[in-house]
């Protein structure tokens, strides 16, 4: 365990930095390959008798650093970055379950999320149950002889529904199930799913962890036994491992996550709060109200509610769309975690792979509205839900 701060640790990682010119930024190891001193050096790097890089594929420094670090904040023994958030989520799954195997996962997922699930493991003999994680008697139904792992995220995206992962802990443990969460929407510092029992820990790098918005990555964190059974088959043989390029982008990312977090936080709240009281506002869900269910998991299993808040408008589909369209200075895009406070349909946009039924079933309604809060002033994101408001009024 670092004797330091989750703060401190994005900045410096596990290991310092020890490039032989002195450099205070870590280099990038911009290569394909490695070479070998000898053919015997080479061979007893292929056979796992030497350490050593060989292909950036299987691995590589600046890619190191980055899993090393971020196996530190979520209290894992190791990680593996994938080349996508899909290809964590895909490496999580297809590392450990086979033909004849069933998944339970939670009813609202992210939409690319579901349709994996949905779609295509059924293709390969994978049996997959959609349960409300939020009712254990659900959850605890659902288990059945072949059941092999639980798949949630927390907060749910994009109901931000809060699922309890010390249930979800002790379910899987007693069952003898593979836990697996999608920590995204919180950071290792705000959620800690590890402290709660749970086997792996994935993340979208894409959002918060890199933030600017300049890359698309994930990362799977885990005890050693999991990540190398992920890197040496899932992510060796079907590939979606990411580029070095990426990986030293989050790594820069990192330095800054612990300021960032705090401030979509605190934005957050504050945007959550306005539209609460709003009278063109139906509903809104984010839990660091004390309306919201998961409001009673805020300082226990989590320490802030986060930066993405939904919400319904009153009106029409139609008002909804008009309202998206009347923002100036939030930019109508999918994602989340970046600098730039972004707005979006889920019907329509990142949950469109849903059936209508589907997205009733998920608590995902035609009028929602995602807001990631982005680290603008928070008066001048308010101003520009205004005068959206006054338009569609």
């Amino acid at each position: 365990m670092s004797k330091h701060h989750q703060n401190t640790q994005c900045i410096h990682g596990p290991q310092k930095a020890n490039d032989p010119h002195g450099a205070l930024t870590s280099p990038l190891y911009q290569t394909s390959t490695f070479h070998f001193e000898n053919a015997a050096q080479g061979a007893a790097r292929f056979a796992g008798e030497e350490p050593g890089y060989i292909y950036t594929r299987l691995g590589n420094p600046t890619t190191t650093e980055l899993e090393q670090k971020v196996a530190q904040l979520e209290g894992c023994e190791a990680a593996a970055a994938t080349a996508t958030g899909m290809g964590a989520v895909s490496a999580s799954v297809l590392s450990f379950l086979s033909q004849g195997d069933h998944l339970i996962a939670s009813s609202a997922l992210y939409g690319c999320t579901f349709a994996f699930f949905s779609h295509m493991l059924p293709r390969w003999g994978i049996e997959v149950t959609f349960v409300d994680m939020t009712n254990e008697s659900e959850l605890r139904a659902a288990i059945k002889p072949n059941s092999k792992m639980i798949f949630v995220e927390t907060p749910i995206n994009p109901t931000m529904a809060v699922i309890d992962l010390a249930l979800i802990g002790d379910v899987a443990k007693q069952h003898n199930l593979l836990s697996v969460v999608d920590n995204t929407f919180l950071t290792p510092l705000l959620q800690s799913p590890k402290k709660y029992g749970i086997d792996i820990i994935m993340h979208s790098a894409t959002k918060y962890l890199n933030g600017h918005g300049d890359v698309v990555a994930g990362i799977v964190c885990g005890s050693l036994e999991h990540i190398t059974q992920i890197k040496m088959t899932v992510l060796k043989d079907i590939g979606a491992t990411i580029s070095p390029h990426d990986a030293w982008l989050i790594n820069r990312g990192l330095k800054t996550l612990a300021i960032r977090v705090e401030r979509h936080c605190q934005s957050a709240q504050t945007i959550a709060e306005y539209l609460e009281a709003h009278p063109q506002v139906n509903k809104v869900y984010y839990p660091g109200l004390k309306s919201h269910p998961g409001y009673k998991y805020i300082g226990k299993q989590m320490k802030a509610a986060g930066g993405v808040i939904a919400f319904e408008i009153k009106g029409s589909l139609t008002d909804g769309e008009q309202f998206i369209d009347s923002m100036q200075l939030c930019t109508l895009a999918v994602s989340l975690g970046d600098a730039e406070t972004l707005i979006q349909h889920p019907a329509s946009m990142t949950h469109s792979p849903y059936t209508p039924e589907e997205r009733l079933a998920a608590g995902i309604s035609d009028g929602l509205i995602r807001l990631s809060v982005g680290l603008e002033d928070v008066n001048d994101i308010i101003n520009d839900l205004n005068q959206a408001f006054t338009k569609t009024s």
